[in-house]
Formats: structure tokens, sequence, C-alpha cells
């Protein structure tokens, strides 16, 4: 198991709090018109927004921690890095698709959604591994598999509420939002629960053996 440096974790740390500064800095700016239970995070970075190079910075920022989390976090196998990966990259590639101030893109619905469904499937990779693929005898507790499908399965159902509230509800910003923080700090717990493993398993290695039962000095005279 390779050791997961304490500047990922940082930067895993820096997602969600990123995510929070750039929604509430943004909507501070927009007319009083904007409400964020109502409204849409695609509307703060839209090109008829004011100043929506807040908003498109910190999701530029948001993928790239995504992205740095992929490539250390080893003990996740590879699946799961790939869609962890993949949702990164569509998190930075929302600022070359845009959406329009009035109506819908097609562009835009499609990266956002290969975004999210890749960020919300990848902690379900964990409980898959590729044929000859090392597995360890006690995964961190995030990449067993009950806890990595459990997780998947709550934000699926993030995922669904905000997909009802787009196609009918009031309050699709704050499902939007929810779901956005809850993606975001799974990879935190990750990376946290693998550095513990880590740790657990560099002092048991470093560990003297302990003496068979029954071993002990020899008597004198023998």
């Amino acid at each position: 198991m390779r050791a997961v440096p304490l500047w990922a974790v940082v930067t895993a740390a820096a997602a969600p709090v990123l995510l929070v500064t750039g929604w509430t800095v943004a909507a501070a700016r927009q007319p009083s018109g904007y409400d964020p239970v109502r409204d849409t995070l695609s509307e703060l970075a839209a090109p008829g927004a004011v100043d929506p190079w807040i908003m498109t910075g910190c999701l530029v920022l948001l993928g790239c921690c995504y992205l740095a989390t992929a490539a250390v976090l080893h003990a996740a196998g590879l699946p799961a890095r790939f869609l962890l990966a993949v949702g990164g990259t569509a998190t930075v590639a929302l600022i070359a698709f845009p959406r329009p101030q009035v109506g819908g893109s097609l562009a835009h619905g499609t990266v956002a959604t290969v975004a999210v469904l890749a960020l919300v499937l990848w902690p379900a990779g964990a409980a898959l591994r590729l044929p000859g693929a090392a597995v360890p005898a006690e995964p961190p507790w995030a990449f067993r598999r009950p806890v990595a499908l459990t997780a998947t399965a709550l934000l699926l159902v993030l995922f669904g509420w905000f997909v009802l509230e787009v196609t009918g509800g009031s309050r699709t910003g704050l499902a939007e939002r929810v779901t956005a923080v809850a993606v975001a700090l799974w990879p935190l717990l990750a990376l946290l629960s693998a550095r513990r493993a880590h740790r657990r398993w560099s002092g048991a290695e470093a560990a003297p053996p302990r003496p068979s039962v029954g071993s002990g000095r020899p008597a004198a005279g023998d």
C-alpha cells in the first residue's frame, strides 16, 4: 500500500471549501433576482452573469482537486481512479461549454451529466478489481465493498433528487448544492481512510515479531 502524501489531503479538503466559497461569493455579486435555492450554479458561470469568472475559476480548481486525488489514491483501484479522473476532467471542461443565459445547451448538459455521474459512481468503482490486480487483505474502510456501494447509492439518491427538481421542482439550486458538497466530501474521506490504513500497515511492518510461547532464556546449566 502506497503512502498518501499530505498535500493530497490538503487538496481534497480544499475542494468543498472552494465549491461553497465560490458559489457564495458569486451569488452575492448577482442582482437581487438570483435565488440560490431555485437557481443553479451554472447560471453563476453563464456569460450573462456578473463576474462569471468567479464560478468558472472555482470549477477549474475543483476539477484539478479531483484529478490530483485520482493520481495518488492507488488504494481505490484503477476503475475508481479512472471514474474520478473523468469527473475531474469533465468538471474543468464545463468552462468550455457554459450554459447560455436563455434556454438550454445540449453540450453543457452532456458534459455536466458526465461529470456528475462519474463523480457519483467512482466510489463503487473501488468494489471492482481488474483481473490480476492486487487486492489488499484489509482495504481502507472507504474501499470496502459495502461502504463503497453504500456511498454511491447515497450519492445516486441525491442526484435523483436534483433530477426531479430540474424536471419540475422549485429547489433546483438547493438540490444541486447538497449533491455537489456530498460529492466533493467523499474524496477527502477516502484519502483519510487510505492514510489511516497505511499508517496501521506501516506500524505492523515495523513492529518487532512477538516471541513464541515458551521461548525464554535457557535455564542455567543448560
